[in-house]
């Protein structure tokens, strides 16, 4: 059921939205500055590639360097984009079919906020 799920969420816009995680973290990666908030758009991407099977936890070792860069990225960016996921879930929990598509955003929208601490493993 994962894997079907995964294809479908790759061929109505998962591979879309990855692919733009990618460019925009290439985008800043150029700086060295920009390298550890490249390296957490590209943690996005990932997810939004295979999101079915995968599970979003807190690192147990999270300080405080995490939190600065965490608010750095919600005042930067991290709110407009986690916005974003959350308007697409809503509008996939509208229908039955489309929940676990809105699980999925929301899931997004979860790391979207804080992605600094935060690491993705298999279910």
């Amino acid at each position: 059921m994962k894997l079907l799920g995964n294809i479908i969420w790759m061929i109505f816009g998962g591979i879309l939205t990855a692919v733009e995680y990618f460019l925009g973290g290439l985008a800043m990666m150029i700086t060295i500055i920009g390298i550890p908030f490249g390296l957490q758009s590209m943690k996005l991407g990932v997810l939004c590639l295979w999101p079915f099977g995968k599970k979003v936890i807190r690192k147990p070792t999270s300080g405080c360097l995490n939190t600065v860069m965490n608010l750095i990225w919600f005042f930067v960016g991290g709110i407009w984009i986690a916005l974003t996921h959350w308007f697409f879930g809503l509008l996939f929990y509208i229908t039955i079919i489309g929940a676990p598509f809105g699980k999925q955003h929301m899931k997004m929208a979860h790391i979207a906020l804080t992605p600094f601490g935060r690491t993705i493993i298999d279910n």
